[in-house]
């Protein structure tokens, strides 16, 4: 079940965190995975992880917000992988200066373009570079995550940052009715607190969520490779939350 043999992925911003787990498990369903990062050590190191561990893999790396980038690094990945498959839209940051909370009335304009460049034009870039070639195979997988942030209010000041998570879930549901009949379907997985190697979350976090611990990469991981999978042709135009039972995250 869930057999990716003989497909090829794509994965942005995969050379650490929830990319990484998320290219590994792509690559262990069978999946020829083409390793994306902004840093090129941390794609090629991700894509050896998947050669060593048996899988087929290549570094990629490019900036997801620069369309001509997009447009070369997909030719490099295809060239030695063959045509793209399935996309997972992944890579995503909170600007500049990070995810460092900031109430919109405070904030610099100079600081929101970062968050709405890589958080929707980086999505609208990778996938409508690759979203033609799928059309005319007839079969594709376009996999965006985005967040809780794009879809509910918040109080902790991340206006820009969901801002640009929030256009992503709505440009994906656009995507998914546009080519449905195509055979290609779009989806979005919105995530909640994660708990990522870079930062620790506090146990008072942590118990805030019903399920009384943070997301993990193989929580998110297991999602895409279902909605990757022939068995999802069903699913699409979809935003599917992954944040232990929290409404809040």
């Amino acid at each position: 079940m869930f057999e990716l043999m003989g497909r090829t992925a794509l994965v942005t911003g995969a050379g650490q965190n929830v990319g990484a787990g998320i290219a590994r498990a792509l690559a262990a369903q069978g999946a020829a995975v083409a390793v994306n990062d902004f840093v090129p050590e941390r794609a090629q190191a991700q894509a050896e992880q998947i050669v060593a561990a048996g899988g087929r893999a290549v570094a990629v790396p490019f900036d997801v917000t620069d369309y001509d980038a997009v447009v070369a690094g997909v030719a490099a990945a295809v060239a030695e992988l063959g045509p793209i498959d399935i996309l997972v839209n992944n890579a995503g940051n909170g600007g500049a200066h990070g995810m460092v909370p900031t109430q919109f009335r405070d904030s610099d304009p100079a600081d929101w373009r970062g968050p709405i460049d890589v958080n929707l034009y980086g999505v609208m870039n990778c996938s409508h570079v690759v979203i033609n070639p799928m059309r005319e195979r007839g079969w594709g997988r376009i996999i965006t995550i985005a967040s809780g942030a794009g879809l509910i209010g918040l109080r902790l000041g991340v206006s820009p940052y969901a801002g640009g998570k929030g256009g992503a879930i709505g440009f994906m549901r656009h995507l998914a009715i546009e080519n449905a009949r195509d055979g290609v379907t779009a989806n979005t997985l919105a995530i909640g607190l994660m708990e990522l190697k870079d930062r620790t979350h506090t146990e008072a976090l942590a118990r805030q969520i019903p399920v009384g611990r943070t997301g993990r990469p193989s929580d998110i991981a297991t999602a895409v490779v279902w909605l990757a999978a022939p068995e999802s042709e069903w699913v699409t135009g979809q935003t599917i939350q992954i944040n232990g039972g929290s409404t809040t995250s």
